[in-house]
């Protein structure tokens, strides 16, 4: 194979790639954007009466979970207070202790159980919806009075019947799903910040 060939071989994947993402966002926007509104009022006014946000997931998930708690716990766009927000793949110790004591499917709820409370948020990430760690602790955490919020693909999967929101990327690729998923999660974070900064704004004028 000619180097001229690798390229054209390397410019129509990539290509293809980036296309076929731009029209999956495009579906997505139609797709989820009720969802999206619902998660955002969950997030904010769980944040407007002094609870958190808990995320978890599974490998990209987990790090799309953790780059969300960050976002809050710093700041996105805005100079404001910190938003408490914990991604609980992030302690590699109780993930490791738990799932090796427990099972693997215990790693989250039992965290859940630690560190939640009723009127909290539950954010549980899994591309096919139906990964047993997040889907037994999403169902955990409606049984604590959690506001459950589920991102996932097309299909749902076991996801779809236990959380209060789904946002579902309307896709079956798992790289389209991701992409999907973070852009929702900075959306959220764009769209909770703003109404947190604004209503204390109005508190202490």
């Amino acid at each position: 194979m000619t180097v001229a060939s690798e390229t054209v071989n390397a410019t129509e994947v990539l290509r293809q790639n980036i296309q076929g993402s731009i029209e999956t966002h495009a579906r997505f926007m139609e797709a989820c954007l009720p969802s999206l509104i619902k998660a955002a009022d969950a997030l904010t006014g769980a944040y407007l009466s002094g609870h958190k946000a808990l995320f978890f997931g599974n490998g990209g998930s987990a790090a799309d979970a953790q780059h969300l708690a960050a976002e809050f716990l710093g700041r996105y766009l805005r100079e404001r207070d910190p938003l408490p927000a914990v991604a609980l793949n992030t302690n590699s110790s109780a993930v490791t202790a738990i799932g090796n004591d427990y099972g693997y499917e215990h790693t989250f709820s039992r965290q859940l159980r630690a560190l939640a409370v009723r009127g909290d948020v539950a954010v549980g990430i899994s591309t096919s919806g139906n990964s047993p760690n997040v889907v037994e602790a999403l169902i955990c955490a409606r049984s604590l009075g959690l506001f459950t919020i589920g991102l996932t693909g097309a299909k749902g999967g076991k996801m779809r019947d236990v959380v209060d929101v789904l946002i579902a990327a309307p896709s079956d690729e798992t790289p389209r799903i991701q992409e999907c998923h973070i852009l929702a999660g900075h959306a959220l974070c764009d769209a909770v910040e703003g109404a947190v900064v604004a209503s204390q704004s109005q508190s202490s004028s």
